[in-house]
C-alpha cells in the first residue's frame, strides 16, 4: 500500500499515529518510549515508527513543516492507511504573557491565514477544531500529572517570516500561539471522518523574546509526548 510520499505496508501502521513535525523528534519519541520500535517510513528521510505503548500499537510519524506537508501524510494516513486518531506533537510561539516557555497547549481550535480549505467549496468559511472526547482526555491526563497547560485557539499560519507582521490582530481575537500545521490536520480529520488533536508546548514568547534550542525541543519537550501516549 505505497503512496507516492509513505512506502509502508498497511499493517505497518498503527490506527493511531503520533504526529512530530520533526524527524529526528520522531525518532527519539519511538526510542525512548515504544517497546520494540521499527522504522516503517524513511521516504524523503521523513521518518516513522511502529511498536508498542503499554502494549497498545502507536505510530510516531514526522509531518515536515507546514499546513502543506501535514496535510499530504494527514491525508494519506487517513485515506490509504484507515489511520483512526492522529495527535499532532510540536512546538509553538506564545502570544500571551500568562502562556510561558514549556506550558503545554492543548488546541481547541485553529485559526488560519492559508487558504487549505478552498478546496472543499464551502460557502462561508471553516472553523477548523480538534475531537473533544480526545481533547477531554488531554486535559484530564495533564490535571492528573499537574502540569501547566492552556486549551484555547492558535493560529496556524502558512508563513514564519511575515513581511508585515499582523500578529497583534489575532492576538486581539485570543489566540494563543502560532504554529504552523494545525488548521490543515484539523480539516482533513474531519474531511475523512476521523479524529485529530494537538498538543503544543511554547517553545518561544513573541511577547518576551525568551526561546529554546533546537536541541532542546528535540530533546526535553517530554511531557506533551507523555500525555499524547497515555490517551493514544
Amino acid at each position: 500500500m505505497p503512496t507516492p510520499h509513505i512506502e509502508s505496508k498497511k499493517e505497518d501502521i498503527a490506527k493511531v499515529v503520533l504526529m512530530p513535525g520533526d524527524p529526528l523528534r520522531a525518532k527519539m519519541i519511538a526510542e525512548k518510549y515504544l517497546d520494540n520500535p521499527r522504522l516503517v517510513n524513511s521516504v524523503r528521510n521523513i521518518l516513522a515508527y511502529t511498536g508498542t505503548y503499554k502494549g497498545k500499537e502507536v505510530t510516531v510519524f514526522s509531518s515536515g513543516m507546514g499546513n502543506a506537508s501535514i496535510g499530504i501524510y494527514s491525508y494519506e494516513l487517513y485515506k490509504f492507511y484507515d489511520v483512526e486518531n492522529i495527535i499532532r506533537i510540536g512546538s509553538c510561539g506564545s502570544f500571551k504573557e500568562d502562556v510561558r516557555l514549556r506550558d503545554i497547549i492543548i488546541v481547541q481550535g485553529a485559526c488560519t491565514d492559508s487558504n487549505y480549505a478552498h478546496q472543499y467549496e464551502l460557502p462561508g468559511t471553516y472553523s477548523a477544531i480538534s475531537d473533544y472526547s480526545l481533547l477531554e482526555k488531554a486535559v484530564e491526563k495533564a490535571k492528573e500529572k499537574n502540569l501547566t497547560y492552556h486549551v484555547g485557539n492558535v493560529l496556524s499560519s502558512d508563513l514564519f517570516y511575515h513581511a508585515d507582521n499582523k500578529a497583534d490582530k489575532w492576538i486581539k481575537m485570543g489566540c494563543l500561539a502560532t504554529e504552523m500545521e494545525s488548521y490543515a490536520l484539523f480539516a482533513n480529520a474531519a474531511y475523512a471522518g476521523k479524529k485529530a488533536l494537538t498538543l503544543l508546548t511554547v517553545s518561544d514568547s513573541l511577547v518576551t523574546n525568551e526561546e529554546t534550542t533546537a536541541e532542546e525541543r528535540e530533546k526535553t519537550f517530554t511531557a506533551m509526548m507523555e500525555v499524547a501516549l497515555e490517551i493514544a
